[in-house]
């Protein structure tokens, strides 16, 4: 027996009923062999991680643009750290750890560079607008791998898909929105338990908002430290997911659930559209729009920085690919280079 196959067995003989078999997967848009030692989740993982989009992670903003210390998150620890309260979770319900972790590696690989205001602007301007999420599914479709794509399986690229909740619902009310698996919507919560707590964390760190700033609901419910509030979350997600009839339903105990909703009330209000926070994302949005408009109109000087990226698609949409691909600092470094009036000799 092969060791994937054992691997296989295993997954039949513990995980839940309600868990995603990885030799049950409806497989890949391109049919492929089977590796002998990795599963089909094990193996989008490695290609995940193995890309180019993925290592671009760090240096893209989660939410404060170009901190001055070494401990803000980047996008990058945001997905390490949502990856791993993935498993946790994962683990607490006996669902597949590997599926969870394959969608949660690569939730972001679509992400713009300065964070949601990236996104904006790129929505604003780009044919047909622009989504992360989206985008994501354009990266490991399209864009990765030298215009090959990573060909991952229909559960991660599912997963990934259907990850976002933006400003709604963890757990939408319309069925099309929600992910096919239970592994998918691990990762839906276990993006919002990440960043509730991290950001919170960070926004501290920064002097945007002080310890005695936080509702004395949320210290008292999930805790006063970094890590009683993602524990005290992880715990409320595993005690209101429940088995209905033939279908694992995810909840959150009420105490939690109240107070996860309350607490990111408060870091939209007091954290993402304070002016300290949005002054700078004002001036990321100006720099993307115009490098956006620039390219655009310059058709010839945007093939001369591209060269064959994404030859197949509309001119707006390959600019938009462009830009979506971008670091911060590398997009920085371009608005400064085609932008801004150089230095006389």
């Amino acid at each position: 027996m092969l060791i994937r196959e054992k691997i296989e067995d295993a997954e039949r003989k513990i995980l839940s009923p309600f868990a995603c078999l990885s030799s049950e997967s409806k497989g890949r848009v391109v049919d492929e062999p089977q590796c002998p030692i990795r599963t089909v989740f094990q193996r989008d993982r490695d290609r995940i991680v193995y890309s180019k989009a993925f290592r671009r992670l760090k240096y893209k903003t989660q939410v404060f643009l170009a901190p001055s210390g070494d401990h803000y998150r980047t996008r990058l620890t945001h997905t390490l750290e949502v990856s791993e309260i993935g498993r946790v979770l994962a683990r607490g319900l006996s669902l597949n750890e590997d599926l969870v972790e394959a969608i949660a590696l690569g939730h972001d690989l679509g992400h713009t560079p300065f964070g949601h205001a990236g996104e904006t602007v790129l929505n604003e301007l780009a044919p047909g607008g622009f989504s992360h999420y989206k985008q994501s599914l354009r990266v490991i479709d399209v864009l990765e791998n030298d215009g090959a794509g990573l060909n991952l399986s229909y559960e991660v690229r599912d997963g990934i898909a259907k990850h976002s909740k933006g400003y709604g619902e963890v757990i939408p009310s319309s069925s099309h929105d929600m992910p096919e698996t239970a592994e998918g919507c691990v990762v839906r919560y276990a993006d919002i338990i990440a960043y509730l707590s991290h950001d919170l964390d960070d926004a501290i760190r920064s002097g945007v908002i002080g310890e005695k700033d936080i509702p004395a609901k949320c210290q008292e419910v999930l805790g006063s430290t970094h890590s009683k509030r993602n524990m005290t979350m992880v715990e409320g997600v595993i005690s209101g997911t429940c088995p209905v009839c033939d279908k694992l339903v995810f909840g959150v105990t009420p105490a939690v659930g109240e107070t996860m909703q309350e607490l990111r009330q408060f870091l939209f209000d007091n954290v993402y559209r304070s002016p300290k926070v949005h002054s700078e994302f004002v001036k990321a949005s100006k720099m993307l729009r115009e490098l956006f408009l620039y390219f655009f109109e310059n058709q010839s000087a945007f093939e001369a920085e591209i060269h064959d990226f994404a030859t197949s698609v509309s001119a707006g949409r390959r600019v938009s690919d462009y830009l979506a691909s971008m670091t911060d600092r590398f997009a920085q470094d371009m608005y400064q280079r085609i932008l801004l009036p150089k230095d006389r000799p």
